[in-house]
């Protein structure tokens, strides 16, 4: 009684087993299938699945890691294929909107130039409170919230808003002498607070969204009111600043993508090559 329930059991397990191997390498399978039609992702998934769900079936896991190479080469040549595709359209995009913008880089401190619309150069904004912008190569756009008065309102912070209430803010920047600086000269008080990448995108996206009839109020936060409201040239600046940093933020992911991607295809040639041998 004993034997013959040993017997059972035992193979009551190899059925179990060759069941589970038969659903591994159905997985296998479909992930194969998942290849050939550029689902990589899914493909990927179903790997992953064989390597969690069955852990005992070694050579069926063998053969998914040696074929997710195989996937991961198609992706990262995918990638490559969709960059190469789009980029010269976003680079004619960047030709235009670059039109009527300077370049400035000092060689001797800068890694990065920016792209300034002529009508923000300092030069052209000696002693006036408005609001400056710009972007840099890679498409971090930056603004400042510039004052210039008689009497020093130690501002830290942007709030622009519509009739409506509706508004956006940038977060609060402290005095620190570098993104929020102060001077005096002739008796009077220049303050520059700086707001770069995300600490401005909330007021610059809400400048390009608004419609342009729209009064946009634009209050200085910190220890004594001050505001004003932002001209016609200014919010088309900001608009069109706001455009740039968008095309090149994009381009500048979309190259960094596919080095990335040509590298690791590099890197799983080697692999196969070297298994091959």
């Amino acid at each position: 009684m004993y034997k013959q329930l040993m017997i059972a059991i035992a193979a009551l397990l190899c059925l179990t087993g060759c069941g589970k191997g038969k659903e591994a390498q159905r997985r296998l399978d479909e992930a194969k299938s998942m290849y050939e039609n550029k689902q990589f992702i899914a493909a990927k998934n179903a790997i992953d699945s064989i390597n969690i769900l069955f852990p005992r079936e070694i050579e069926v896991r063998k053969e998914a890691l040696a074929f997710m190479r195989l996937v991961e080469k198609g992706e990262s040549e995918q990638n490559v294929a969709y960059c190469d595709s789009l980029l010269p359209i976003r680079i004619s995009e960047l030709d235009d909107l670059k039109k009527g913008f300077t370049f400035e880089k000092d060689t001797a401190y800068d890694e990065t130039g920016n792209y300034i619309l002529k009508t923000m150069t300092i030069e052209r904004n000696v002693e006036r409170s408005y609001i400056r912008c710009g972007v840099n190569e890679e498409g971090e756009m930056y603004m400042a919230s510039v004052y210039f008065g008689s009497s020093p309102i130690e501002h830290t912070g942007l709030k622009l808003s519509i009739k409506d209430g509706t508004f956006a803010e940038t977060p609060s920047i402290p005095y620190d002498g570098g993104a929020n600086y102060r001077f005096k000269d002739m008796g009077n008080t220049t303050e520059v607070v700086t707001y770069k990448g995300k600490d401005c995108k909330a007021v610059a996206n809400f400048v390009s969204v608004v419609d342009k009839k729209e009064r946009i109020k634009a209050e200085y936060t910190g220890k004594k009111p001050y505001s004003l409201y932002l001209s016609d040239a200014d919010k088309k600046a900001i608009k069109a600043t706001y455009e740039l940093a968008l095309v090149l933020s994009e381009i500048n992911a979309m190259r960094k993508e596919k080095a990335k991607s040509e590298k690791k295809i590099m890197l799983i040639d080697q692999k196969l090559n070297k298994n091959s041998e």
